[in-house]
């Protein structure tokens, strides 16, 4: 019987952190000092969002993006599937926070409702973490796109519920010059799957976000940026995003 008492009692740290209300995963809640960006409803969604105006934008206030019944769990959701992206066409009805970011801890939670179906979530409005279904690639499904491989590995699937728990760390500048990069460390369903990536550079153009279309990408700006969903004509929902704002003086995003 003794013996059994110390089992459970060593249990009980691994529970307590199961329970943890900061863990990562799906179903993560916001921590203390953490700011909700989206929490289901229609209010919130106009309240914190609008769309990024980049040179393609062709879509107008209010936001398109509709919010719908979650298709796994009770509560409602954000629909991803602006009519005016339709073919693909990133840039015409992104949504972004209204409010910018430099150094933070994020958590996204989303759905691909049909196999093929393309997001993406975009750290400062520059640099994107891949939604895309099917795709293994260093263009693929969590990559730091164009930076590292896919770890595909991680993701649960199409009709299924997947989570980004990302800390940021935003490039450094002296003089106006970048001296260090911007860091990444992604919880991709609970499971880290890279740390520390060094970002080179906004990959996809004018586009794509802020500084896309500055020296290829490479003229990184000392700017901070919102958080940007990407709309790109595909059916992928978003739930449960929250953010907390960090001040990271070493240059590691580590967690």
């Amino acid at each position: 019987m003794r013996a059994l008492t110390i089992s459970l009692i060593a249990l009980v740290p691994f529970v307590f952190s199961a329970c943890n209300p900061e863990k990562v995963g799906v179903g993560a809640k916001a921590p203390a000092g953490a700011e909700v960006l989206f929490d289901g409803s229609r209010q919130m969604l106009d309240e914190k969002w609008t769309y990024w105006e980049g040179p393609r934008f062709s879509s107008e206030l209010p936001i398109k993006w509709e919010v719908v019944d979650d298709p796994v769990d009770k509560g409602t959701v954000m629909n991803s599937n602006d009519p005016t992206a339709v073919g693909g066409k990133y840039g015409t009805a992104d949504v972004v926070t209204k409010k910018p970011y430099r150094d933070f801890r994020l958590h996204v939670e989303f759905l691909i409702e049909a196999e093929g179906g393309n997001s993406g979530v975009y750290l400062q409005n520059r640099y994107e973490i891949q939604v895309l279904d099917g795709d293994s690639t260093m263009h693929g499904m969590a990559a730091v796109i164009n930076e590292i491989e896919s770890p595909y590995y991680a993701y649960l699937g199409v009709g299924t519920w997947n989570s980004y728990d990302i800390t940021f760390r935003a490039a450094r500048f002296e003089n106006g010059e970048r001296v260090e990069k911007a860091l990444v460390t992604n919880y991709f369903n609970g499971t880290k799957v890279y740390t520390n990536i060094a970002i080179n550079k906004v990959w996809g153009g004018l586009n794509s976000g802020i500084d896309g279309g500055n020296n290829d990408g490479f003229g990184i700006t000392d700017t901070p940026g919102g958080i940007k969903l990407q709309a790109e004509g595909h059916p992928v929902l978003y739930r449960n995003i929250w953010i907390k704002e960090l001040d990271l003086l070493e240059a590691s995003t580590d967690f």
